[in-house]
């Protein structure tokens, strides 16, 4: 039997809204198994749905440049947010942004040596190391190309916590697409549409939902009918183009975009440190810690 710790029942509680009775609960009966604990609280009701849990640890920069007919979206972090807001920092940000869209790397090993103004991308973040004085790193980039009849949007929120980068085709409405990068920012959907969703996905949440509703006490030979309304709610809260548009909720993304004469192609959405775990100090804990040592 698992060990069923307070940090247990604090992230379970954090992810699902539940009590901590019903968490230790779920746990328990899941031996310690959180991801099981979720789907336990979700089928008793408990819980609604699982809470986005991926803990915001690394500081850093998203940042987005846009030449013509190509863009790219990068994330480059830093250990402390006073860093990332750092003119130096800022620089070598848009410094690397720029030779990546020139270069159009394929992989990160491949954009470390892409040269930049002062040296390879590498040379020039170890550089910044140096004079700025915390670890620097190059987490994650990808380049969109378009054609002259698209059009892309790009949206940096909160000075680049966020960043949000669409490709829309059929449409020159730069606004229309730029209104949809911020759509996707407020409201962090999963996937593009319907075929983009993992089938182990869909069967996961299906089985959830068909023992929620049993465990409701709702008859079985209605379940099956329940259960189509249940994943097609579920599939519009995932997929963006299912998803009412947050400017005028009378459409859909999909709906707008087709109001404008374009289609949502791509997107890409990084928010800063997303599932980078981080240490987090208790000062408080620390101290008694070196005062009961000196006793």
């Amino acid at each position: 039997m698992a060990q069923i710790t307070a940090s247990l029942v604090k992230e379970l509680r954090e992810r699902t809204g539940a009590g901590m009775m019903d968490c230790k609960k779920a746990l328990t009966q899941t031996d310690g198994d959180i991801d099981a604990a979720i789907d336990y609280l979700r089928e008793n009701g408990i819980a609604k749905a699982a809470k986005k849990a991926d803990r915001i640890a690394a500081e850093g920069l998203s940042y987005i440049e846009v030449k013509g007919n190509k863009a790219v979206i990068l994330e480059i972090n830093s250990e402390t947010d006073f860093v990332a807001k750092n003119e130096k920092f800022v620089a070598l940000v848009k410094n690397v942004a720029e030779a990546i869209l020139a270069a159009e790397p394929a992989t990160l090993e491949e954009a470390l040596q892409v040269e930049a103004q002062g040296g390879t991308v590498e040379a020039v973040i170890n550089e910044g190391i140096a004079t700025i004085g915390e670890k620097l790193s190059l987490r994650r980039f990808e380049v969109v190309t378009k054609s002259d009849a698209d059009a892309f949007g790009a949206y940096s929120h909160m000075g680049g916590r966020i960043g949000v980068l669409t490709l829309v085709e059929g449409s020159t409405d730069e606004e229309a697409a730029k209104d949809v990068a911020m759509h996707i920012a407020a409201l962090a959907p999963k996937y593009l549409d319907e075929s983009e969703v993992p089938a182990d996905v869909l069967e996961h949440e299906k089985k959830v939902l068909t023992e929620q509703a049993l465990n409701e006490g709702k008859p079985a030979n209605i379940v099956e009918k329940m259960i189509v309304g249940r994943i097609n709610k579920f599939l519009e809260e995932i997929t963006v183009v299912n998803q009412k548009f947050v400017k005028d909720d009378s459409f859909t993304v999909e709906k707008f975009l087709a109001s404008k004469g374009g289609k949502l192609a791509k997107f890409v959405r990084y928010e800063v440190g997303e599932g980078i775990e981080k240490k987090e100090d208790n000062f408080a804990e620390e101290v008694m810690s070196q005062v009961n040592a000196s006793k």
